[in-house]
């Protein structure tokens, strides 16, 4: 099979030029066939969801074999394309962050995300070229969205990290990289002037005082996501219940405040 016979890596890169894909990012399969059922047209994975999920931090601290299971139990689940966030690649070393995106195209991943972090732009540049080799050898065109955290680290001063961002934008994209993500970035002239200023799809992240969905698709970004705080509500809905229950046994509020058992089993049984 080519990379152009791959039906869900095709559509997933098409949903990048057909106005602004927004991706509520799941951590499991349960999480991927809900939203999936709400009208997803992809799922990307939260690394930060995914590593809280099985007990590890987020921050390249995930064992590699929980990585991939769960990238494929969220393909078995869903029927829509998927994209998984491999945070740094998981190791320094460019050949092993191939292997790492192959194991999870094996697993059913279309696309990838992968950060520079505070790294030096050079290997994330070696590490783009190692995963697009193994999209190619396994006959995926692999969409990989480049994350860049100028904005999110405060890697540059105020008045030069658009510049910065472009600067790393053009190094990553001549390395092979599909998109270029941008957490952090959320001001209006900004978002603009880094969306013109770069042929990659612009990806950015829900933040405190983004523009709206119609306004972030009129100053040209591609993607939204949701990054990690579709989990963290969930976690905190999570301790305030936990919290009320232990203290005084409050089965109200966790009866009212749930989905029903039949909705959620019915849910995942179209899948089997």
């Amino acid at each position: 099979m080519t990379s152009q016979e791959n039906p869900a890596a095709e559509r997933f890169r098409r949903l990048h030029s057909e106005g602004l894909l927004v991706l509520p990012n799941a951590w499991d399969a349960g999480s991927a066939r809900l939203i999936e059922s709400l009208g997803a047209k992809a799922i990307a994975t939260t690394s930060a969801g995914v590593a809280w999920s099985h007990g590890y931090p987020d921050g390249d601290t995930l064992p590699l074999p929980l990585l991939r299971a769960t990238v494929a139990d969220i393909a078995r689940a869903a029927r829509v394309p998927v994209s998984a966030d491999v945070e740094g690649g998981y190791s320094s070393d460019p050949a092993a962050v191939g292997a790492t995106v192959a194991a999870v195209i094996e697993a059913g991943a279309v696309g990838i995300n992968i950060e520079d972090g505070s790294g030096a732009t050079d290997l994330l540049c070696a590490k783009l070229e190692r995963a697009k080799n193994a999209g190619e050898r396994l006959g995926v065109n692999l969409f990989v969205n480049a994350r860049t955290d100028v904005f999110l680290r405060g890697l540059a001063a105020k008045e030069r990290r658009v510049e910065e961002t472009l600067a790393r934008a053009e190094r990553y994209r001549s390395a092979g990289a599909d998109g270029i993500f941008v957490p952090g970035l959320a001001d209006p002239g900004e978002i603009r002037a880094v969306a013109q200023g770069s042929p990659l799809p612009l990806n950015v992240m829900a933040w405190g005082g983004l523009p709206s969905a119609a306004e972030l698709e009129a100053l040209g970004v591609r993607r939204l996501s949701a990054g990690a705080g579709i989990v963290q509500a969930a976690y905190a809905r999570t301790r305030r219940l936990a919290a009320a229950f232990l203290e005084r046994g409050a089965s109200d509020a966790v009866a009212s405040e749930s989905k029903t058992y039949p909705e959620i089993n019915a849910l995942l049984a179209e899948r089997l």
